[in-house]
């Protein structure tokens, strides 16, 4: 006989957009995680959630209207208690018996077994598997109060009894029908002030019927469609705008393509329930606008799909998905076409007010803008960032391998376009279109500077002094905005930690996760030959007395910066294990990518793993003499060497590390590691034959200096006692 399968419903008033994914998925996991703890489902059964901007459902295989029975073993207590000397139940045990609904003849039943030290009593019992009705019941409730709901209203439904009344009820948005469908029988379970039934709502305006019936559990996607006109599968839906969108673009021709932004489609997949795409247009003396603010206002404020053509330039056409299908859609084109106009028209508004006034007028506005109470103003900051960025300009000046600069820009030439790019990169906050639309913030800038006539170099490092602004995202693209952006993540970093604004758990208002991730990837994927204790300690003295002596240190974000460097590593592919070995040493950051490679390359070698693990035996040796007061010195005295294998290491030593320096000195960092492989048998033999720690001190110190003349040489390029498994 075949099990039936389930089907739950909560038909609802319409549901916040950009949680509805959210929403419907948590719905279906919690239903189905509940039913299979009860035994009523099990691990083939299948879940397919359904959330449309009305409704909240979940489709469940083979589930079971009565769950199997389960044998039980209950410990009673030790045999000593409840069992007197002639083997008879004590007054203890009859009383725990009463309480488990048994009595005393089921005490030559009881069973005894070693619990611990002492034997106890247990009692065998078959507990009836659940219903469906009552197992539903409990899923349901618990499906509800699990919800990730963003926030809860309280409404008022008249109750359901004999004496009229209204009771409150909380839930994300009012609760208007419940179905529960085990196969085609009603399962009788209530929630929310419903009791379930087998009907529900379809489209508001072109459902054939109302309400719609659903027969069983396995046609209820079909009969909303079909009678209810909704597509009640959020993916279904979502499939069928981007074919839809697909094939309006490919209509227009020339290469067209709908904006790809998955945020977007999720949100407009919230917002219908059978979606109809149609093009609309606006005037052509629009695009004189920047695109960036004609599609945040398109995509933001309307929920359209701006149009591009075959080289990702604005055109005069965009999308709607409308959720109506009317014979004659000219009205829902016109009116979409009239709502979009004067948003746009505002944006020409800004975008032709604010060239009015050069960005250069504007710096003494960002002294009347509140940065944070605790740090000043927004010209505070930019002179903060302005003295960062030179300082780091002045160390890659003076790096061993420099930064090579743009043909023919000197540092000197870097540093005066970092500086007139700090002193400006603020001053578009002070423009009406970045207050209209804050996410604009030096986009609008970069404009702004080329109107003015501003060197490229300078019009895009103010761009682009906020990349990267989130993972994946890239980098800034010339020298000047690389300094900038690396200056202005520095100084929010030093100035937050600096007055104890940190984040925890899960919350990080001023975005420093993301800021330390943004250093971290200027400096390894930028290859800056940079120090960053030097950096965040020119950066603390930019601050002045706004920050407490303490903070100076940067102890605390250096740490915070280095934990999320493994991570990082660890996403571009590299294991724990390898990305550990290579940070623990604090190389200079632009070597961190071919050290990486070059530990990857000497793990696979036969002998890494045995000189991983020699590494750590001589880390801890070293670490106990360091213990134990003894000054471990570099040093090995010929004379004192007695065994032969330590003989032999001395010369493997004399002979191989100076031929790996070499490779390391000039950066070879694959061929100084796969040198050392060749230590392999001289290390196992020193510590098969000989005794480290002897009773005689000389011989003591000269066989431990040996072990850290070792160390020393086997740890330049990584810590390989990382590498030990």
């Amino acid at each position: 006989m075949t099990t039936p399968n389930l089907l739950v419903e909560l038909f609802v008033e319409e549901l916040p957009p950009k949680a509805l994914k959210k929403l419907g998925q948590a719905f279906a996991d919690t239903l189905v995680a509940s039913l299979r703890a009860q035994g009523l489902a099990n691990g083939d059964s299948i879940v397919t959630p359904y959330a449309s901007p009305r409704r909240l459902a979940a489709h469940i295989t083979r589930v079971a209207a009565k769950a199997a029975d389960k044998p039980v073993q209950l410990k009673l207590m030790p045999v000593s208690v409840g069992l007197d000397a002639e083997g008879k139940a004590t007054p203890a045990l009859l009383k725990k018996l009463q309480a488990i609904g048994a009595d005393a003849s089921v005490v030559p039943q009881l069973k005894r077994q070693q619990d611990g030290k002492a034997e106890a009593l247990f009692y065998d019992s078959i507990v009836d598997g659940a219903v469906l009705d009552t197992g539903l019941q409990k899923a349901l409730e618990e499906a509800i109060t699990k919800l990730p709901i963003p926030k809860v209203m309280t409404y008022q439904l008249e109750t359901d009894c004999e004496l009229p009344g209204w009771s409150s009820v909380q839930f994300v948005r009012p609760a208007h029908g419940l179905v529960a469908l085990h196969g085609s029988t009603v399962v009788p379970v209530k929630a929310l002030g419903l009791r379930a039934g087998n009907s529900t709502r379809g489209h508001r305006f072109e459902a054939r019927v109302d309400p719609v019936v659903i027969p069983d559990a396995d046609s209820y996607a079909a009969t909303l469609r079909e009678q209810g006109a909704v597509i009640a599968s959020f993916d279904e839906r979502k499939a069928e705008i981007v074919s839809q969108l697909g094939a309006a673009a490919a209509s227009i021709g020339g290469g067209c393509a709908p904006i790809s932004d998955e945020a977007l489609l999720d949100e407009v997949t919230a917002l219908v329930e059978r979606p109809h795409v149609l093009t609309c247009a606006f005037e052509q003396e629009f695009l004189d606008v920047p695109q960036e603010c004609l599609i945040l206002t398109m995509k933001a404020n309307q929920k359209y799909f701006p149009l591009l053509d075959a080289e990702g330039k604005l055109t005069h056409q965009f999308l709607v998905v409308s959720n109506i299908h009317p014979d004659d859609a000219s009205a829902v084109i016109g009116g979409n076409e009239r709502v979009v106009r004067p948003r746009l028209a505002d944006a020409k508004f800004f975008f032709d007010q604010d060239r009015k006034k050069k960005l250069e007028d504007r710096i003494p506005g960002l002294a009347k803008v509140v940065y944070h109470n605790k740090l000043g103003t927004q010209g505070e900051r930019s002179e903060r960032v302005r003295g960062i960025a030179h300082a780091i300009v002045n160390q890659l000046r003076l790096a061993t391998h420099p930064y090579t600069v743009e043909a023919k820009d000197e540092y000197d030439v870097l540093d005066s376009k970092v500086q007139q790019a700090a002193q400006l990169a603020k001053t578009d906050l002070l423009t009406d279109m970045v207050g209209e639309f804050p996410e604009l913030q030096g986009t609008m800038g970069n404009y702004y500077a080329r109107h003015e006539g501003l060197r490229d170099g300078v019009a895009i490092a103010i761009e682009d002094h906020y990349k990267p602004r989130f993972a994946g995202d890239a980098l800034p693209r010339n020298h000047t905005g690389t300094v900038l952006a690396l200056a202005d993540k520095l100084e929010t970093l030093v100035g937050m930690f600096g007055i104890g604004n940190l984040p925890t758990g899960d919350k990080d208002p001023f975005a420093l996760r993301r800021h330390a991730l943004g250093v971290i990837r200027i400096l390894i994927e930028k290859q800056l030959p940079l120090n960053l204790d030097e950096l965040l300690a020119a950066a603390a003295g930019t601050f002045g007395t706004l920050l407490p002596e303490a903070a100076t240190s940067n102890q605390q974000l250096q740490a915070f910066i280095y934990e999320r460097i493994t991570g990082y590593l660890r996403d571009l592919g590299f294991s724990a294990q390898e990305a550990d070995a290579v940070v623990a040493v604090r190389p200079p950051w632009g070597e961190i990518p071919r050290r990486l490679e070059a530990v990857r390359a000497f793990a696979a070698l036969p002998e890494a793993q045995a000189l991983a693990a020699a590494n750590k035996r001589i880390g801890n040796i070293l670490k106990k003499a360091g213990d134990a007061g003894q000054v471990v010195d570099a040093h090995v005295s010929e004379m004192l060497l007695q065994e032969q294998a330590e003989k032999d290491l001395f010369a493997a030593v004399n002979r191989i590390v100076p031929e790996a320096d070499a490779h390391f000195d000039a950066g070879r960092y694959t061929e100084s590691l796969q040198t050392l492989a060749a230590l392999r048998a001289p290390v196992d033999a020193f510590f098969d034959d000989v005794m480290v720690n002897a009773e005689d001190a000389a011989l003591r110190m000269n066989r431990q200096g040996l072990l850290k003349l070792l160390h020393n040489a086997m740890n330049r390029v990584a810590d390989l006692a990382r590498l030990a498994v």
